[in-house]
């Protein structure tokens, strides 16, 4: 069996305890993102170009070329400083032969070092409590750079910039419980603490990320709570993958179509059912439908997936039933098995067991 190479941790605020001290000389000695270390801090800045309307095929080539470096640059450089939990590079990936191609990893690490679930797994929309884990007590080590609107129509970089306290920004920042090359989180108003729930604003922040990156092989993915998120703590997932998921593969059928040009599609001949959103005249037209998608599954406690692919192009919206179904005793997992993947909803096409119930099918994993 292939063995995964176990690299050092020191530096990752992840592997230390609330109370543990040393480090940075000032604040709580962590140097992390709360008000005790921010005083004077400092991070790279992505500046998107500003306007209400981008243009989803007007992009020139080194906007594109610059995210996807800068995004890669500092993720290789984190590797190599051991922040990572385990070398994901090291853990064996394959496509299983069959009708949809799924795709199966062999990651030990991150089964034996996630860390656990600190919520109901019956509510999709919890209220933050900061005693919990959240974002802002991991280090600045960890944070790539912040991703902003810049104040006109260019890409802007600066390598060094304040954190603005009063206007919370929006930063990437890297999972260092990876299941892919390049996986990244965005985390969107990092300092408000939002809970996990989507709205029109941190989902469009989400599309342009996904627009910048501007790589085929970037995707961006949003788990609910009850459908695979750990964390609640707004953010997204990111990351890398040279072949395509098999739900971006699987037949489609025209629902409906808007004035302003997007599309919805229900997925077809597949084991979940799911919504594709496409087109659009700008990158808001697209996401204000799914965030309206979205906003009414969370108010109807219904958890759910978002894959953002093709650049911004194609988002998918899948609702789940995995909490509902496991609160109702339906389905109960062993306890090993109950911090389940933060992924699964980028990981669709995994091995799952799929359960069918009146309103929704829902995915399991076993």
């Amino acid at each position: 069996m292939l063995r995964i190479k176990r690299v050092p941790t020191i530096l990752s605020n992840y592997q230390k305890e609330e109370t543990e001290e040393g480090g940075a000389a000032r604040g709580c000695g962590r140097n992390c993102l709360r008000s005790c270390c921010l005083s004077g801090s400092k991070l790279p800045l992505y500046a998107f170009p500003k306007t209400d309307k981008v243009e989803l095929c007007d992009k020139n080539e080194i906007s594109f070329g610059f995210l996807d470096s800068l995004l890669l640059g500092e993720w290789e450089d984190r590797m190599e400083r051991g922040l990572f939990r385990y070398d994901v590079t090291a853990c064996e990936t394959k496509v299983i032969p069959g009708e949809h191609g799924f795709i199966a990893q062999l990651n030990e690490g991150r089964h034996l070092k996630k860390r656990p679930t600190e919520f109901q797994v019956d509510k999709v929309l919890q209220a933050f409590d900061e005693s919990k884990f959240n974002f802002t007590k991991v280090g600045q080590e960890e944070v790539l750079f912040q991703f902003e609107q810049s104040e006109d129509g260019e890409v802007r970089f600066y390598p060094n910039v304040p954190i603005d306290v009063d206007n919370s920004p929006s930063v990437v920042a890297i999972n260092v419980s990876p299941i892919e090359y390049g996986h990244v989180l965005l985390i969107p108003r990092i300092l408000e603490h939002l809970p996990q729930r989507i709205d029109h604003e941190s989902l469009l922040l989400a599309l342009h990320m996904a627009h910048e990156a501007g790589s085929p092989y970037f995707r961006v993915g949003y788990n609910s709570l009850g459908a695979f998120a750990t964390i609640n703590h707004l953010h997204f997932q990111a990351y890398y993958l040279a072949v395509s998921f098999p739900i971006e593969k699987a037949a489609t059928k025209k629902i409906t179509d808007f004035n302003n040009g997007v599309e919805i599609y229900e997925i077809l001949n597949y084991p979940v059912r799911g919504l594709v959103f496409e087109g659009g005249n700008s990158l808001k037209d697209l996401s204000s439908l799914v965030a309206d998608t979205c906003i009414c599954l969370q108010d109807h406690n219904i958890p759910y997936n978002v894959l953002i692919s093709e650049s911004g192009k194609r988002v998918f919206v899948i609702p789940q039933c995995y909490a509902e179904k496991q609160a109702l005793g339906e389905k109960m997992l062993p306890e090993d098995e109950q911090d389940a993947d933060e992924v699964g909803g980028l990981n669709n096409g995994s091995t799952h067991a799929v359960i069918v119930s009146g309103k929704h099918e829902c995915l399991v994993q076993h």
